[in-house]
């Protein structure tokens, strides 16, 4: 029985990142942010953004500048000035 919820976990992880889209394009009123989650998911870990079990991030300005401009700082690597990210 261990052993088929053992595979059954390894699937749904596997699943997971397998249907993650290459990138994610977040609508902004000063121009669109187009996020590339394949780059960075090679790069850290999925609880460096997500919550508990990897999904889609309910994400708003607030958020996307704490979270990704924040990381991004942090860093010293990626985007930090406006324009680097909003693209119209």
């Amino acid at each position: 029985m261990k052993k088929i919820v053992a595979a059954v976990a390894l699937t749904l992880a596997f699943a997971v990142s397998a249907f993650a889209a290459d990138s994610v394009v977040y609508p902004a009123k000063n121009g669109n942010v187009t996020f590339n989650h394949k780059a960075h998911s090679t790069k850290m870990e999925c609880k460096a953004c997500h919550e508990g079990a990897p999904a889609k991030i309910a994400i708003d300005k607030d958020v996307a500048h704490k979270l990704c401009k924040g990381c991004h700082a942090d860093k010293k690597a990626g985007p930090t000035k406006c324009g680097e990210c909003h693209k119209k």
